[in-house]
């Protein structure tokens, strides 16, 4: 078989930048800047499988050449023939794996996530719906072993919450969980309606990237931070202390609060965590920009106002409206996402395919 030329070009222009950056980290000056190097090396390491498949393929492009010469041979025709089948059955599969590594953002392998659930239209019930979701987030998230770290929580009279921010890290967490932002619609009997009548309410879902100080570059002089009580149920130091913690960033007008904490140096370090990773977001937004009627055919745009998902609980079914397929409730409320989330992965893949 023949690999298309423009794949060829395009893994080979990787595999250069690989080679540019291997040179680069050689020199003594680039130690001298640590945080400059964390961001060269980790960009080296998501080069490095482009490295190894172009590799691969000199190799075997190289092996086929010199089976063909051989082939004119009569001593080792033989010997060039049976090269030549092994190398018809190794090259479909390598260019399979090329393409799938060229249409994998680097930002595919990031291992932390920022995680928002909001509480939309329904009031109180909306606000039941968005713990529920948490709930079955956080079975999930036990299931692969990740970790996660509440940020900010405002909860309702109810026990639902009106807000609830977390981080999430672990192997694939960004890869997976991106699926899940957008509008979640709930169908079901709210605790509050009297006479059984279904109601509709909504949470939405915020899942960002988490950004590295090598991400994002924020200068002190851009931020106003004010301390002030924490509010809402809690500890003892509840509007006792100024433990809460909100930044604004004055050139964009971002603001992020963070009071979960007793400490406020905490607050401080989860709100800077948060508010990078929201500058990070708005920056990958407009760098992704031109990719926008590509991304608008995949199976969701991320957009946290696209409905993305329906849990109907008369009838113990959640559908997810990108794939058009149903899954059992109660296994999703379990925390057994991961059917839904490998069909949107999957989806995903197949639709990058047709684009590359």
């Amino acid at each position: 078989m023949q690999f298309a030329p423009a794949i060829v070009e395009r893994l080979a222009k990787e595999a250069r930048r690989y080679a540019e950056l291997t040179d680069h980290l050689s020199q003594p000056d680039f130690a001298a800047d640590p945080k400059k190097l964390t961001g060269l090396l980790r960009e080296r390491g998501t080069l490095e499988i482009y490295h190894q498949l172009h590799e691969r393929l000199r190799a075997l492009v190289q092996r086929r050449a010199d089976a063909e010469k051989l082939l004119a041979d009569p001593e080792y025709a033989a010997l060039a023939k049976e090269e030549l089948e092994a190398v018809e059955r190794e090259e479909p599969a390598l260019d399979d794996e090329i393409k799938r590594a060229l249409v994998t953002d680097a930002d595919d392998r990031r291992s932390k996530v920022i995680f928002e659930i909001r509480a939309g239209t329904g009031g109180e019930e909306a606000a039941l719906f968005a713990a529920d979701l948490y709930r079955l987030y956080v079975k999930f998230f036990d299931a692969q072993g990740w970790r996660h770290e509440v940020f900010d929580v405002s909860p309702s009279d109810m026990g639902g919450y009106r807000e609830v921010i977390f981080a999430v890290e672990g192997e694939g967490a960004w890869s997976k969980l991106r699926f899940e932002s957008g509008g979640h619609r709930v169908q079901r009997v709210p605790e509050t309606e009297a006479q059984g009548r279904i109601h509709t309410s909504a949470a939405t879902v915020a899942v960002l990237p988490e950004a590295e100080e090598v991400d994002v570059q924020i200068r002190p002089d851009d931020l106003r931070i004010d301390t002030m009580r924490a509010g809402g149920a809690g500890g003892q130091h509840v509007n006792k202390t100024e433990s809460a913690v909100r930044i604004t960033h004055l050139p964009t007008n971002t603001v992020v609060v963070c009071q979960d904490e007793k400490s406020q140096h905490k607050n401080k370090a989860r709100a800077m965590r948060m508010l990078r990773t929201r500058l990070f977001e708005f920056e990958r937004a407009k760098l992704h920009a031109e990719r926008s009627a590509m991304r608008k055919s995949m199976v969701g745009s991320g957009d946290r106002s696209e409905r993305v998902r329906t849990y109907n609980w008369p009838q113990n079914r959640v559908t997810d409206h990108r794939l058009g397929e149903n899954y059992s409730l109660e296994q999703v409320l379990s925390g057994k996402l991961g059917p839904i989330l490998g069909a949107l992965e999957q989806a995903e893949l197949e639709e990058r395919l047709k684009n590359l």
